[in-house]
């Protein structure tokens, strides 16, 4: 049996693949964030260090993370493979979002800093020599941990906290959401057998505000607002043909999933 470490097992993405890995009866090992992890074999590992949220108002330790960490895991880990976990970020401003397709970074732009970061990580692994060291650039992911500072957390908790949500881009703003579930199920498959060095993990469709709100109303009656001045956001249609061909994936929608998501909040929050 294939042995795993999970290097930033306590965030969102890390802590879900340390129980899927774990339900498949896989050796996992999840270090703390001050353990020494140069000293030991690490068999499979999996980087799923990184900032989200908040990485505007900490720049030193987005670069450390998603750079110097792995610079110093690359050059004296004693690993079987290594995937980095990247973000579709990167596919910000340009006309397609397939793995081999140019990419397009603006430095002063607010998101530059994470997605350069992400990218100069990329670049490292893919300049190391070593032909099992490989890239999954994930989507906005959804599900499970309604504390994640992300867009659908924050949406869902107002809508059934708040009773009102206020939309901070257009409603014919556009972007993927792909499943926890999706995520970690594909990271150890690629892990183990991927042929490329390079994967997207995502839905493969695009979805509206609109479209998330039609099913938010419909589900908790919440009112709903536009902020003065809110623009509107469209990233490219990823590309998801290489986890198609190579492990058959078929994406859960977050459309037809979106009801029990707010259903599991409103318990774990106590609420009718």
């Amino acid at each position: 049996m294939a042995a795993f470490t999970v290097l930033g097992g306590s965030g969102f993405i890390g802590s879900s693949l340390v129980r899927q890995l774990q339900s498949q009866r896989f050796s996992c090992w999840s270090p703390r964030r001050d353990e020494n992890v140069l000293n030991r074999p690490l068999g499979h590992a999996i980087y799923c260090i990184g900032l989200t949220a908040d990485f505007r108002g900490r720049p030193w330790d987005t670069a450390r993370a998603h750079v110097v960490r792995l610079l110093e895991i690359l050059e004296k880990g004693d690993f079987t493979s290594l995937l980095y976990l990247s973000t579709t970020r990167v596919y910000e401003g340009g006309e397609s979002a397939g793995e081999e397709d140019p990419l397009y970074l603006h430095p002063s732009k607010p998101d530059a800093l994470y997605n350069i970061s992400k990218l100069m990580g990329e670049s490292l692994c893919l300049s190391s020599g070593r032909a099992d060291v490989r890239i999954a650039r994930l989507s906005n992911v959804y599900g499970g941990d309604f504390s994640a500072d992300s867009f659908l957390s924050y949406i869902v908790r107002d809508a059934v906290a708040q009773g009102k949500v206020i939309l901070q881009s257009a409603m014919t703003s556009e972007k993927d959401y792909v499943h926890i579930d999706d995520v970690v199920r594909l990271l150890p498959q690629i892990s183990l057998s991927g042929r490329h060095r390079l994967y997207n993990i995502a839905s493969g469709v695009n979805t509206t505000n609109r479209a998330l709100m039609e099913v938010i109303q419909r589900v908790t009656a919440c009112a709903v607002e536009v902020a003065d001045g809110a623009e509107r956001a469209v990233f490219p249609t990823i590309c998801i043909d290489r986890i198609r061909d190579e492990f058959g994936f078929v994406p859960l929608r977050i459309l037809d999933g979106l009801g029990d998501m707010i259903t599991e909040y409103r318990r774990r929050a106590g609420g009718p």
